[in-house]
């Protein structure tokens, strides 16, 4: 079974920054569930993530033109 965790690199390039404050910013600021670790880096659940993407989920262009 894998991590049930991201990985530093994981979220790393999901927050697109290596600095550990602006990834708990970014994480805060979108509602991301997390947590920071005794070393102030955060710590994200997959599940979490994976719940804020299907919420996130852009529609498809439909035209309004009458064909």
């Amino acid at each position: 079974m894998s991590d049930p965790f991201m990985s530093r690199d994981d979220i790393r390039a999901f927050t697109r920054t290596p600095f550990k404050a602006r990834q708990a910013k970014f994480l805060r600021e979108n509602g991301i569930r997390h947590y920071l670790d005794a070393y102030g880096w955060p710590v994200v659940l997959w599940a979490s993530v994976g719940d804020v993407a299907a919420e996130t989920a852009v529609a498809t262009w439909k035209p309004n033109k009458a064909a």
